[in-house]
């Protein structure tokens, strides 16, 4: 048996240094957008609220109908009839979520609170694997923080932010988002002078 000799941790950082420097541009460019788009959530909190809202819907009625028709060209297969259900029943969610829009913004909410609060503890978790790579790092951890505080005031403000929260949430989240991914860029620009 010959054994492969352990791959060098230098070369391997090296390389991935030089793919980010590759992409810095592509980093600037989401950044920007992010904090142009969050800035009009931000402006218009009740609509952004309702537009994520009737998005959410139309994507349950999108993903529903593909389900149903891609399940119905394999009739035999195993578990037909509930995967077919599924489809349907994710359909039927999201013409709910569409007719009834104030209601789906309130169940809606409670989902995104509880995804955004997994979604900025595992920036928090990148932001400390970042230190080893980044001066920059800080940018990505102050964001993770910043919304695991939005998400705390969703929480404690429960029903009644329910109409302007998401909205607001969301375009302040991504406007730190982009803050992060512009730092990331000039960090990531860098590292091909250096």
């Amino acid at each position: 048996m010959s054994m492969q000799p352990a791959p060098n941790i230098e070369e391997l950082r090296q390389h991935i240094l030089a793919t980010i420097h590759a992409h810095w541009k592509l980093f600037l460019i989401q950044g920007v957008a992010m904090i142009v788009l969050g800035m009009l959530a931000v402006a218009l909190p009740n609509i952004s609220t309702l537009e994520i809202e009737l998005l959410v819907g139309w994507l349950f009625i999108l993903g529903g109908f593909l389900r149903v028709v891609t399940i119905y060209r394999k009739r035999h297969m195993p578990g037909f009839w509930w995967s077919l259900l599924s489809g349907v029943l994710a359909m039927a969610l999201g013409v709910i979520l569409i007719a009834g829009p104030m209601q789906g913004i309130v169940t809606l909410t409670a989902v995104l609170a509880a995804f955004f609060i997994i979604e900025e503890v595992a920036a928090i978790f990148i932001a400390l694997d970042y230190r080893r790579h980044f001066p920059h790092w800080g940018w990505t951890l102050f964001s993770g923080i910043v919304s695991l505080g939005l998400a705390y005031l969703i929480v404690k403000g429960w029903p009644n932010t329910t109409a302007w929260i998401i909205g607001l949430y969301v375009g302040i989240n991504m406007i730190f988002i982009g803050m992060s991914l512009i730092m990331t860029s000039i960090a990531a620009r860098r590292i091909g002078g250096a």
